[in-house]
């Protein structure tokens, strides 16, 4: 998923984005739009926070549903939603609440993971997607070695520059929380338990994780 340069994306529908803003999550969802499958049915958005990315995977899938642990991102996702029926939200802590195994087609995760556990979190996600079904993970890590300190130097202008050129701003009273884990531990993690995955590390200091479930697994 490369960067996208500045613009708008298009939301359900072909609508406008209601309420639309931008941050360094926003900017990763053009690439997980274009992850989704063909003839989605149903998409999970984990860590949903106000719901916009929820909005704009309503335009490719059958039904969406949103979780969130926050009541406050909650109510303003269906505050954004309000009319959509394709659209759900549910508050709650993800690796507690009762939803089917292996029965999304699509599973999304922007800057939310590392507010869990990040194994038992992709354990879950793995288990919830259906054989097929592909996950796209976005998230933060924390620099470690000298070779992430030099890559965060070196984009440091570039991406303030990008944030005050574009009005970076944040949905009030959104959950904040440092990374636990380092960038090789995200990627080293992820490898032993999304066998296959892709792992990129963005400018906007972001990595992303994207993984087809193979047919026949569970």
């Amino acid at each position: 998923m490369q960067d996208p340069p500045a613009g708008r994306d298009n939301g359900a529908m072909g609508q406008p984005d209601p309420k639309p803003y931008w941050n360094t999550n926003v900017a990763r969802h053009p690439g997980i739009l274009r992850a989704v499958p063909a003839a989605c049915r149903k998409a999970l958005d984990v860590g949903c926070g106000d719901g916009l990315l929820a909005w704009k995977l309503a335009g490719r899938a059958q039904h969406v549903l949103g979780v969130d642990k926050s009541p406050q991102m909650i109510a303003a996702a269906r505050e954004r939603a309000a009319g959509r029926s394709d659209l759900a939200f549910a508050t709650g802590d993800f690796l507690a609440l009762d939803l089917p195994a292996a029965d999304y087609d699509f599973i999304c995760s922007v800057s939310a993971i590392h507010h869990m556990d990040f194994e038992s979190a992709l354990v879950r996600m793995r288990e919830l997607l259906r054989p097929g079904g592909v996950l796209v993970v976005v998230g933060l890590a924390r620099e470690e070695s000298a070779a992430d300190w030099a890559t965060l130097v070196a984009a440091a202008p570039l991406v303030r520059t990008v944030k005050v050129l574009r009005r970076a701003s944040e949905p009030e009273g959104m959950p904040m929380a440092d990374p636990p884990l380092s960038y090789a531990e995200v990627r080293s993690a992820a490898r032993r338990l999304l066998p296959g995955v892709r792992y990129r590390r963005h400018v906007l200091r972001r990595y992303s994780l994207t993984w087809t479930k193979p047919a026949g697994s569970r």
